[in-house]
């Protein structure tokens, strides 16, 4: 996999396998400290993409809206919707 990595950002390619897995490179992993039996979320939209991000990283993002910080993360959307998000992310973990 030729790939490219300075000033703190990597871009390389990877291969989606027979079961729509990917591998994400090692450079990666070492840089957002994943680990084997991490929880990652995938959040698509057909319009803007794919981004993969760790669990903790949107518990964090969800406990902030759970302790009235809605406004302040997402000033752009009602804060119904933004309750909905965060437990949609606790509701993840759960489902394991």
């Amino acid at each position: 996999m030729p790939s490219s990595m300075k000033n703190g950002k990597f871009m390389g390619s990877v291969k989606v396998g027979p079961k729509g897995q990917i591998v994400i490179p090692k450079e990666v992993r070492q840089m957002f400290g994943i680990y084997p039996g991490d929880t990652m979320i995938l959040l698509a939209d057909a319009e803007k993409g794919i981004a993969l991000e760790r669990y903790e990283v949107f518990s964090h993002i969800a406990d902030a809206i759970f302790a009235g910080k809605a406004r302040e993360i997402y000033p752009e959307h009602p804060e119904t919707e933004s309750m909905e998000f965060a437990q949609d992310i606790k509701n993840l973990k759960e489902d394991e």
